[in-house]
Parts: structure tokens; C-alpha cells; sequence
């Protein structure tokens, strides 16, 4: 990111500590407009504690976390959510609200307080259904649908939300590949027009095919940041994820990760158990 440009989110040597254990260790990322950063690591890495802590829902033990240079602590609960739009990995539902409904949701931190819908956030809400593709869903009870379909619509209520930074928590995990690609388009045609985006993901390649950065979290600590062939290069997943893994590039030049099993007994490769 350019140093002429102010970040529209950044974390500043974040510690996040649950109990006596710490979670996140001096953790620091920025994210400026028109960017999109991959967030990669093992399970238990503390990926998704990093989003928590960008919205304020995890404490700090130590550090801060800003939104267009303001600390998310200065920032009301609306404010935030003009600034901030989350796309979780899956929420809870007990109401059978309909598609349309909960996509109108996003546009809830634009409403006057006890104020009312307008017709502009209605077409708000219609048109994020349409670039999901779930424009044919809204009238249907979010409890009926298939969990591929919920996490759609989710991100549909995030764009319907209008925010400057998106966080995503593994939004392509329940979906086939073509609405794998789709998403991951929306989220290009976002950071196009100036927004920002952070992306947590297992799948390192459709990841490093659709963000220009990507940074590696291990054991609550950043790693590496910077290019995503850099990054990810295979004398580094062998280190965090204990694997032997091969980069290889497509005719447009994204890379491909492709890993194998470690040989049992292989000495070069470390033993997953050993930490």
C-alpha cells in the first residue's frame, strides 16, 4: 500500500489474550482503498479472532485497531457498521425471515433511529441480490435454504450494507466453484471501485488469484505479507502447514498451489505433531 494513502482499516500490534492464552501476538496489517488481502493459516492460527478484534467483538489486550484513521473504540455501533461489513462463516437463525429480508438488514446503519426502510434501500437490497445471483431466493425462508445458498445471501447483506471494507471468514467454503468464482468477482469489482477487502481462506489459490496481497498467520503471529507467490511459496506452507507443496503458474500468471501428503517417515519433511 502506497504511504500517501491512509488505510481504510489497520491493526496495530494487536494482542488478543482469552484466559491466560494468547491468541494474538503483536499483530499489524493495513488495508488501503482498492486492496484485497488474503488472511491464510492453520486452524487455530487466530484468523478469525483477527476479524473479531477488527470489530471490536474480541478485546484488546494490547494495540489498536482503526477505521479510516479512527480507533474503532472512538466509533459508535452505527458508525462502525457504515465503515465495516462482516461476511461470516454461518450464523444462527431461529426467525424464518425471508432472503429479502435479512439482505435489507444491511442497510440497518443507515437508518434514521426508529426510522423506516425507503425505497432506496430497498433497491439497495434488490440490487445486492442480484449480484449474488439470489435474486431468485427472496422470498424464501432463510431457515429452508441450503448452507451455500445462506452464505450468498450473507454476502449479499454485506454489499447491500455499503461499507468501505469488507471481512470475509472463509466466504467460499460451502459453495460449488462456480459461485466460488462468482463471489470472489464481487469481491474484485468491490475493491475496483475503492473499497477494501480482507479475506480469510483455506483455499490458497482461488485466495491468491483474487487479491493482489496475502499474509500468513501462525501461531497468533504474522509471518509473511507481501506478494501471494511470495508468501506462499512452498519453503513456507513446508514450514507452517507441514507440507511439501509446488507453485505453479497459470497462463495469466496466478499461482496454483498444489500440496502432497507427507511421506510417512519422509526427514525432510517435519512431523504435523511436533510443534
Amino acid at each position: 500500500m502506497s504511504d500517501a494513502v491512509a488505510p481504510l482499516l489497520s491493526l496495530e500490534d494487536v494482542h488478543v489474550t482469552v484466559g491466560s492464552a494468547p491468541i494474538l501476538r503483536g499483530v499489524s496489517l493495513a488495508l488501503g482503498p482498492g486492496e484485497a488481502l488474503a488472511l491464510a493459516g492453520p486452524n487455530g492460527a487466530g484468523k478469525t479472532t483477527l476479524l473479531r478484534a477488527a470489530t471490536g467483538v474480541a478485546p484488546l489486550a494490547r494495540g489498536r485497531v482503526c477505521l479510516g484513521g479512527t480507533p474503532l473504540d472512538q466509533l459508535a455501533p452505527r458508525a462502525r457498521a457504515r465503515c465495516l461489513a462482516v461476511v461470516p462463516q454461518d450464523i444462527a437463525l431461529v426467525f424464518p425471515f425471508t432472503v429479502a429480508e435479512l439482505v435489507l438488514m444491511g442497510r440497518a446503519p443507515h437508518l434514521p433511529r426508529l426510522g423506516f426502510e425507503t425505497r432506496d434501500d430497498v433497491a439497495a437490497a434488490r440490487a445486492a441480490m442480484e449480484r449474488v445471483g439470489v435474486e431468485h431466493l427472496a422470498d424464501r425462508s432463510v431457515l429452508e435454504i441450503s448452507g451455500g445458498e445462506r452464505q450468498l445471501v450473507l454476502f449479499a447483506r454485506a454489499l447491500a450494507q455499503a461499507a468501505q471494507v469488507l471481512l470475509l471468514d472463509e466466504p467460499t467454503a460451502h459453495l460449488d466453484l462456480q459461485h466460488r468464482l462468482r463471489l470472489l468477482d464481487q469481491v474484485q469489482q468491490f475493491v475496483a471501485a475503492g473499497g477494501s477487502a480482507l479475506v480469510v481462506s483455506h483455499d490458497l489459490g482461488l485466495a491468491a488469484r483474487s487479491c493482489g496481497r496475502a499474509a500468513l498467520l501462525a501461531e497468533g503471529r504474522l509471518v509473511a505479507e507481501g506478494d501471494p507467490a511470495e508468501v506462499f511459496a512452498p519453503s513456507r506452507l513446508r514450514e507452517v502447514f507441514r507440507v511439501e507443496a509446488e507453485l505453479l503458474s497459470t497462463a495469466d500468471g496466478a499461482p496454483v498451489i498444489v500440496a502432497r501428503r507427507p511421506a510417512v517417515g519422509d526427514p525432510d519433511v517435519p512431523d504435523p505433531a511436533i510443534r
